[in-house]
């Protein structure tokens, strides 16, 4: 019996497979099957397997929708959280669902929520500024979060200044198995000053290497459904002129009391500012100031209508921001309200006809490849050799080190949302070797010499 297609259904099914070639909601996340994540216990510096598959699993479209799934567990290894926090991130077999076609919310913005507010490409949740604490006039204390209790609501601790030492090496933790992101999602080790030494001993790397030279890359999506972009774009809105950093138009206001919001209103007082208590503890500490002939500035939501490498007709898109030493800098990615209207949610099944977008299987193209940033350091290397990729890595990679004479020494790779591979040198003689970086007949060598003087 041969099966009849209606004019219509053929239809319909070329537009959604023509969406799915350009529409970079549904092209951008990094999809993995069998790679498994990782994490460190407080005091063993070697990561754990965690059993359960990392980045995103399935991508699942509509005419409107975008159904993302995924355990919510990044590729690079995740703890330990050196503040109690008892919990480890764990599998969430969450189902996102995002517009595919994001619009501008006309009325009063959106606030950004506790809780998820949007995804990175590789699964992983996005956070706002806060962390459910907030000071309690009546006890002249902090109260809510994982201490318990309800504060005020009014002066609301930011999670970045007052969690730190919670945070792993790569910039997360977890808040009840939900591993998360508040701020650009790359390593301590990795800015320009290092605020924080837990990757010392418990070494990660992040979603993506931030790089000054180069326009930065898709890592989200907020949960109205505009994109999200690293540190670094073009000056100009209409996608020239130099590569720039992005900068937030909030500033920590001139205050020692806090009586009053920045709009001038007053309010029920928070503590004085002290050494226990610093400027940007709070984050009604900020202020926005409009920066109108500056287009590097970012807007109210920490964004900007532009056009980027994955919207050429332009789009609008919100920034990591960060200061000029590569600290996260509020309000971190999206907020404190939301550009669009909010629509995107967890859901536990989907009910809609969808189709399954598979990516093509090697999608980085010679020149692509080619062009890939490769850092190999120490060079001369004695005990250890990193192999770093700058940017957003899109496909996994195979790096091979090689004795001049051509023989194999040691084999390892660059799994997809990750950034780097590490080689211990320890037993290998001095002299110089040759590392191989490859994605299948695609192959970049570097020279690096170790030294066990």
């Amino acid at each position: 019996m041969v099966r009849k297609i209606s004019l219509l259904t053929l239809l319909s099914y070329f537009s959604l497979s023509m969406q799915a070639q350009t529409n970079p909601a549904i092209l951008s996340w990094l999809q993995n099957n069998s790679v498994l994540g990782s994490y460190y216990m407080q005091g063993n510096s070697v990561a754990l397997s965690n059993n359960t598959l990392v980045n995103v699993q399935t991508v699942q479209y509509s005419a409107n929708w975008v159904y993302v799934s995924t355990q919510g567990i990044p590729s690079y290894p995740t703890g330990p959280f050196l503040d109690g926090n008892p919990s480890q991130a764990t599998a969430r077999n969450a189902i996102f669902k995002i517009p595919l076609n994001p619009v501008q919310n006309p009325g009063t913005p959106t606030n950004t929520s506790p809780g998820n507010i949007g995804i990175f490409v590789n699964g992983v949740a996005l956070f706002d500024y806060r962390d459910g604490v907030s000071w309690k006039n009546s006890t002249n204390s902090l109260a809510g979060g994982p201490g318990g209790g309800m504060g005020d609501n009014v002066w609301n601790r930011d999670a970045i200044v007052a969690e730190r030492a919670g945070f792993d090496c790569s910039k997360g933790h977890p808040a009840m198995g939900n591993y998360h992101h508040h701020q650009n999602p790359s390593a301590f080790k990795l800015d320009l000053v290092v605020i924080s030494n837990i990757c010392n001993l418990y070494d990660a790397d992040g979603l993506y290497v931030i790089d000054s030279t180069q326009h930065s890359p898709l890592i989200g999506f907020a949960y109205d459904g505009f994109p999200i972009y690293g540190a670094y774009a073009f000056k100009e809105v209409n996608g020239t002129g130099a590569i720039v950093r992005m900068q937030s138009s909030y500033q920590l206001r001139n205050i020692t009391t806090r009586t009053t919001y920045a709009n001038g209103s007053t309010v029920t007082p928070g503590p004085p500012v002290s050494s226990t208590y610093p400027l940007g503890y709070f984050r009604e500490d900020y202020e926005y100031i409009a920066h109108p002939s500056e287009p590097e500035f970012l807007d109210e939501h920490n964004g900007r209508f532009c056009i980027t490498p994955e919207y050429p007709a332009g789009t609008y898109a919100y920034f990591c921001t960060v200061n000029e030493n590569w600290n996260s800098a509020y309000p971190y990615a999206v907020g404190p309200t939301f550009y669009g209207t909010k629509v995107a949610s967890s859901v536990t099944s989907i009910t809609e006809a969808v189709t399954q977008y598979s990516p093509v299987t090697s999608s980085i193209s010679e020149s692509d490849f080619e062009e890939l940033n490769v850092s190999v350091y120490p060079n001369p290397a004695g005990d250890l050799i990193a192999v770093q990729i700058k940017g957003l890595l899109k496909e996994d990679l195979i790096v091979k080190l090689f004795d001049l004479s051509g023989k194999l020494i040691a084999e390892s790779g660059i799994t997809k949302g990750s950034t780097i591979a590490y080689f211990d040198t320890r037993t290998y003689y001095s002299g110089m070797y040759l590392l191989k970086v490859s994605k299948g007949d695609m192959e970049l060598s570097r020279k690096v010499s170790i030294n066990r003087n």
